[in-house]
């Protein structure tokens, strides 16, 4: 397995965790906004977005460009990457487990009477 950054994996699943930080993402993936661009569509104050792009900032999801009093912020997908290798990664080790289940299950099956015939037998239908 590649080796991730407990910290870096925390801080990622973190930002994401919140519906506004990924909407902010979400808009950072169209190009660069200030804070004012990227508060106009949540009904939230200044320092409330703030808040969250200083989340989005610790997890370096997003980076700061500043211009005298203007500040530019623009999506760096990098920390997405390690994240989707974490998730790829136990995906697949849960597919594998599932398959196993199923392949043990189909192996155990009883023979004979299927679902359906003991239902019916009992006066139980599917209808």
């Amino acid at each position: 397995m590649v080796k991730y950054s407990e910290h870096a994996l925390d801080a990622t699943f973190h930002a994401l965790a919140d519906p506004t930080r990924r909407a902010i993402l979400a808009r950072l993936a169209q190009g660069q906004a200030c804070v004012g661009e990227l508060a106009e569509p949540f009904s939230i104050s200044l320092p409330a977005v703030s808040k969250h792009l200083k989340v989005l900032e610790g997890a370096d999801l997003i980076t700061r460009h500043r211009d005298g009093r203007i500040s530019r912020m623009e999506f760096n997908p990098a920390p997405m990457t390690g994240a989707a290798g974490w998730i790829t990664y136990y995906k697949k080790f849960w597919e594998g487990q599932l398959d196993s289940l199923a392949r043990y299950l189909e192996e155990t099956k009883p023979t004979g009477e299927d679902d359906n015939d003991k239902r019916k037998a009992k006066g139980k239908t599917d209808d």
